[in-house]
């Protein structure tokens, strides 16, 4: 299946420019310039990924993917016209995958959607191959945690848990090995490949994330522990 980007930004040079750009590289693309009429198309129909402009009249990126984010859980990379830490902070906390300033290389972002479809779905539709012999990541369970890497399914407590592709890795990277801490900077490299940069206050915005999410399913959730200084670890008891 061909993979479906949504470009959401209230500037139509970027609009055309990056889905031709982007069909060039074989991906199917559906581009919107009005966040309210993007929200309610979203929803409705999911695509693999998302890019979205924070700056935009009406409503902005944040709110949009605050909203997206309360019925869909596809990855976003977020676009912004200013290095604003603020900004970052608040985009990565309501659970955007990636961020490019502008002005951008439209080969940095093909780089950036391709490295997160391929987290996504390893054994994916965007035209890598496997080999046969290659095995199927195996199930994991933790205590209560349930995590299934092939499939993209969490579980705590036989209740699903909503990730994104982010969220998922830096899990998957702590739970790998309960009891053992992980530095930000090794769950930064996990997280992010591909040459992407970014500092090592994001894992701090996707820790904060996941345990807001595990703890609406359980209030007592607290297996991720931190480790001031040292990093996070988790406690499957």
């Amino acid at each position: 299946m061909t993979p479906t980007i949504a470009l959401v930004d209230d500037d139509r040079n970027i609009l055309t420019s990056v889905s031709i750009a982007l069909q060039t590289e074989g991906f199917l693309v559906r581009v919107y310039n009005d966040s309210e009429a993007a929200l309610r198309a979203l929803i409705d129909n999911p695509p693999e990924l998302a890019v979205l402009d924070i700056k935009m009249p009406r409503m902005d990126g944040m709110e949009l993917l605050r909203r997206l984010r309360e019925k869909t859980d596809f990855p976003v990379i977020f676009l912004t016209s200013k290095d604003d830490e603020l900004d970052e902070a608040l985009g990565l906390a309501l659970g955007a995958d990636d961020y490019i300033a502008k002005p951008f290389s439209q080969r940095l972002l093909i780089a950036r959607i391709r490295a997160i479809l391929r987290r996504l779905q390893p054994r994916d539709q965007m035209g890598t191959s496997t080999t046969p012999s290659e095995p199927e990541p195996e199930p994991m369970v933790r205590g209560k945690l349930e995590m299934d890497p092939g499939r993209h399914k969490v579980r705590w407590n036989g209740e699903p848990v909503t990730l994104t592709v982010t969220e998922f890795l830096i899990l998957e990277a702590l739970a790998m090995r309960p009891g053992f801490v992980k530095s930000r900077d090794q769950l930064l490299d996990i997280a992010y490949q591909d040459d992407v940069y970014v500092d090592d206050r994001t894992i701090d915005s996707h820790i904060k994330r996941l345990r807001r999410k595990f703890r609406q399913i359980d209030p007592q959730f607290d297996a991720i522990e931190t480790l001031y200084g040292v990093g996070y670890r988790f406690d499957e008891e």
